[in-house]
């Protein structure tokens, strides 16, 4: 492995234990709240766009009767996320697809079959290509761009994946939320919006964004969560979702 790694992280009050790359993309709250997402994911999770594999080995943790597929394009973080599923303990349980998600050919080879998935997380690149200036770091750079297709392409292929009646949960920045909803239409239903903000009367900096595919059920806002105190503290609830002690309500 050429990339230089940092000591391991320790996440979920420690029961998470990560090696990551010293530099370029890292794993944080984004990871944190999505983990925490939809209080039953069911048999089979698949978490697309995995990186090094922080969401789908802490969603491991808390669902013990689940398998799951972390979905990686990158050879270096796939190479990390193997790493750390046996650093973890959960290599019987969770599985390395080294694949494109935007590729079929690629998703087929790597054993990845459409509809099979009763529960899809994915924290997307956040940028559009061109949008921002890319990173020299090609790991950062791919971590937080996004290829020709966009957000709609992704969002489109990881509900592919999803069985009739699966659940998704992804995060997304506030902006891109009419892209998401424009692709999840006529697929998801049940759509359940929960602003992120960092303090309370601040506008949301993230978006979660959580539905079931083929439900009628109508959209729903949930009430917004901060994330800080007005002195830069972690309220209690983000600690306790730091923690690991607090699911977000579906």
């Amino acid at each position: 492995m050429s990339a230089r790694l940092n000591d391991e992280d320790l996440l979920l009050d420690g029961r998470l234990r990560l090696r990551q790359r010293a530099s370029g993309h890292r794993v944080g709250t984004d990871a944190i709240l999505l983990a925490a997402m939809l209080s039953d994911p069911g048999p089979q999770i698949v978490d697309a766009g995995a990186g090094v594999g922080a969401v789908g080995l802490a969603l491991a943790l808390r669902a013990p009767h689940s398998c799951v597929n972390l979905v990686e394009r990158d050879p270096e973080a796939a190479e990390l996320a193997r790493a750390n599923s046996a650093l973890n303990d959960l290599a019987s349980r969770v599985s390395v697809l080294e694949c494109d998600l935007l590729d079929l050919t690629s998703r087929r080879a790597a054993g990845l079959a459409n509809e099979s998935a009763s529960a899809l997380y994915t924290n997307p690149p956040f940028y559009a290509a061109g949008s921002v200036r890319r990173s020299p770091d090609l790991a950062r750079a791919a971590a937080h761009v996004l290829g020709p297709g966009g957000l709609d392409q992704w969002v489109r292929a990881c509900l592919s994946l999803l069985a009739p009646d699966g659940r998704f949960a992804m995060i997304c920045l506030p902006e891109a939320l009419g892209e998401v909803l424009g692709a999840c239409e006529n697929r998801l239903g049940a759509l359940r919006i929960l602003p992120v903000h960092a303090r309370l009367g601040e506008d949301a900096r993230r978006i979660l964004v959580s539905g079931r595919k083929g439900s009628r059920a109508p959209l729903a806002i949930a009430p917004g969560l901060a994330l800080h105190e007005a002195d830069g503290r972690f309220t209690p609830r983000a600690q306790a979702l730091h923690r690991g002690q607090e699911i977000l309500p579906d």
